[in-house]
Parts: C-alpha cells; structure tokens; sequence
C-alpha cells in the first residue's frame, strides 16, 4: 500500500474543523455558577447539636486532619437522691482543609450524624494556613447541605418501618379487645 504524502496532516485538519463547528459548552464560571450533581463532595458541614464529642471522626481520619477539644460538664440529678451526670461539651471543632482527602470516613463513621458533605467548594484561600476552618465557619456550611433524595415510591418499605406498624396493630388491636368485652 502507498501513502499518500499529507494525508495525516488533511485528516488532523479534517477535526480541526470538525470541532471548530461546533457549539462550545464552556461555562464562564465566576458569572455562571457550574450545575453540581446531587452529591458533589465539596466541604464538610458540622451539625454542631448532633455532636457528643465522641471523637469517632478525628480517630479514624486518616490525615488526622479534625481537631476537636471538649471539656467534662456535670449536669445536678433531674430528681432527689438521684445521681449527678456529666457530658462532654465541645470547645473547639477544626477541619485543616489543606491535609483532608476528602475521603469521607469521617462522615460515614459519625453515629450520630453531625457531619455532612456540602456542594460549597469556594473556600480558597491566600495563605494555607488559612485552611483550617474553626466550627463556626463548618456551622454556616451545614445550611448549603442538600435535602437527603427522595425514596423510591417502587421500593420494599424498611424492615424498621414494617416492625413498628406491626407491634402498634398489635397494640391498637389489645387495646381494642377489653374495651368490646365490656359493652
């Protein structure tokens, strides 16, 4: 087979010319705000009443990039003769962006959900150090959390929500029951 000289350099140009024709999709993105997909992993937002200081996130964090600092607080017995009890309050809660992979074990591990991915990734900063965001900076993004999707109107119900509408017909159906014996 003999080539003919130029025909790599006439198909180069052939999508050259392809693609010049055809309409960009550029966003222009500080004017245009980019359309994220539902869970975009951008910062970390703190819910900061769900937290009981367990520590669970800033253990298995592998950059060990969450500081948290709380101290004991003793709340007086509810009713006399009862016993004192003491809980942990949070002092300080930080997430050094500049050291997080945004790996999300953090997020997973929380028990008591305190921790949720938020679409906000405009947190640039001049100086790196400036990276490490304090609790209060986490507080405001735990409000640019979208809403959990929609369950599936196809899907089987949760087996948690199945049991309980079991155990109250059973209970409306007890109770039911002595109330006709006594007409």
């Amino acid at each position: 087979m003999s080539r003919i000289p130029g025909s790599g350099l006439a198909k180069g140009l052939a999508v050259t010319l392809r693609t010049m024709t055809r309409k960009t999709v550029t966003e222009q993105y500080p004017d245009v705000q980019p359309d994220l997909p539902p869970r975009t992993r951008g910062v970390i937002g703190l819910f900061e009443e769900n937290c009981t200081v367990c520590m669970l996130c800033a253990r298995e964090c592998p950059d060990w990039c969450i500081y948290i600092d709380s101290h004991k607080e003793t709340i007086p017995a509810a009713a006399p003769g009862g016993r004192e009890r003491s809980r942990n309050v949070l002092d300080r809660f930080a997430i050094d962006f500049s050291l997080c992979m945004y790996c999300g074990i953090c997020i997973e591990v929380c028990p008591f959900d305190a921790l949720f991915w938020s679409p906000e990734f405009e947190y640039a900063e001049t100086d790196i150090r400036d990276l490490t965001h304090e609790r209060d900076k986490l507080r405001e993004w735990m409000w640019t959390v979208p809403a959990p999707p929609a369950l599936d109107p196809g899907a089987e119900e949760p087996k948690e929500i199945a049991a309980a509408r079991k155990t109250a017909e059973k209970l409306a159906a007890a109770q039911a029951e002595p109330q006709e014996e006594d007409a």
